[in-house]
């Protein structure tokens, strides 16, 4: 980054797929506009349909659709309308949001105007599960080209900073290492107001998860383990909070394991989504938190857990082993043991 200018001439171009920077009131647009301070103008070129128009978000930030008719044009339109923004505006600096195809854009126009790029990482490309699908398997091959043209490199976590190190050789002055923040004072004076105990009297021990019920998330290994974890420890209960393309998967997976059980009643219930006060409340009552995702960039769950003073047993993603959450391994029987023996067995 051109650190070195004047803050009114530092200009900075980000391309992004996040399209919650057009919705107002959203939380990716609150950050930008903050972020705004601490530079002379921003511009965002973010991956959209034709439905979008280009706005302003601040005296200084300009955001534009690409209006792609296909995802696979979206890198080609950014690098394009990146052209276009560079030579009208005198842009210092370009940031992608991700290594993947905001990366493909970015290398280009670094390459073409000489300006200095930052890559950010926000997911855990060292992870041995993230190339779980083909996709994902080209999304790495992709950012294990990019990453090493960057400038600097912006990464979330520790365990992502040392991949960059000791896999890519990227020397560690090129690397900021940028958590996300969690504010962790609100979560620890919250009251609460929803006792997950007084709403599920049922059970004696409750482990709860709360995330999208996405297939990285890999909650199915847990709903297909918990039978077993329940005859282990009698009255145990999984609390699932949230939504997503695998939600009706996975309660036919509980409504199955449910009926293997001797009594038949449900030890695993799905709830939707909360907001933040309320989850502060399940995390303070719950008697562990449980990730069993294969990849993380962050894990801002299980960071917020851990400020309401649950324990956290996790697979070895994201942050959660230098935050201090008992690691786990990928086997359903790693994952019966390591709650098991948190609950006391």
């Amino acid at each position: 980054m051109n650190t070195e200018l004047p803050k009114n001439e530092r200009k900075l171009l980000s391309i992004s797929i996040d399209r919650l920077i057009f919705q107002e009131g959203s939380a990716v647009r609150a950050r930008m506009i903050e972020y705004a301070k601490e530079w002379g103008e921003i511009h965002i070129i973010v991956a959209t349909d034709a439905s979008f128009r280009e706005t302003s978000i601040a005296p200084n930030v300009w955001v534009y659709p690409t209006r792609s008719r296909m995802k696979a044009l979206y890198p080609l339109q950014a690098a394009s309308l990146g052209r276009f923004i560079i030579r009208r505006r005198g842009i210092t600096n370009i940031t992608c949001q991700d290594p993947f195809l905001t990366a493909f854009a970015g290398t280009a126009l670094q390459k073409q105007f000489k300006i200095p790029l930052e890559i950010q990482i926000h997911t855990d490309i060292s992870s041995p599960n993230f190339g779980y699908t083909f996709p994902n398997k080209v999304r790495k091959a992709l950012a294990l080209s990019y990453i090493p043209k960057a400038d600097t490199v912006r990464v979330v976590s520790e365990k992502t900073r040392k991949f960059l190190m000791e896999t890519l050789n990227v020397p560690e002055a090129k690397i900021t290492l940028r958590p996300i923040a969690v504010d962790v004072s609100a979560i620890r004076n919250a009251p609460v107001i929803a006792d997950l105990r007084t709403k599920y009297p049922q059970f004696k021990k409750i482990v709860l998860m709360a995330s999208r019920l996405t297939p990285e998330k890999n909650i199915s290994r847990a709903v297909r383990a918990w039978p077993e974890i329940a005859a282990k420890v009698p009255g145990a209960g999984l609390v699932i909070v949230g939504t997503g393309p695998c939600e009706r998967h996975l309660k036919r997976l509980a409504s199955a394991a449910g009926r293997g059980s001797k009594d038949g009643a449900p030890s695993v219930v799905f709830e939707s989504w909360a907001d933040q006060t309320t989850l502060a409340s399940y995390y303070k009552t719950a008697d562990l938190f449980l990730v069993t995702s294969l990849f993380e960039g962050y894990g801002m769950t299980l960071v917020e857990a851990l400020a309401a003073e649950c324990p956290v047993v996790s697979t070895d993603v994201g942050v959660a082993r230098e935050t201090g959450a008992r690691i786990i391994g990928w086997s359903e029987a790693d994952l019966i043991h390591g709650v098991t023996e948190a609950l006391g067995v």
